[in-house]
């Protein structure tokens, strides 16, 4: 995970996650509409995930 990941997370989680797959993108999109936080930590965990 790199420092501009990290970055692009918190200022715009579905950005950070669209190269991960569809469902990783729509997930992400979701929770930033229903809440900034949500979507920041489902980016982050997502971003963290070694096995993607």
């Amino acid at each position: 995970m790199s420092v501009w990941r990290v970055i692009l997370a918190v200022i715009f989680p579905p950005l950070a996650v669209l190269d991960k797959g569809c469902g990783s993108f729509l997930i992400t999109f979701i929770l930033f509409f229903c809440g900034w936080v949500p979507g920041v930590i489902a980016a982050l965990v997502i971003l963290n995930n070694p096995e993607r």
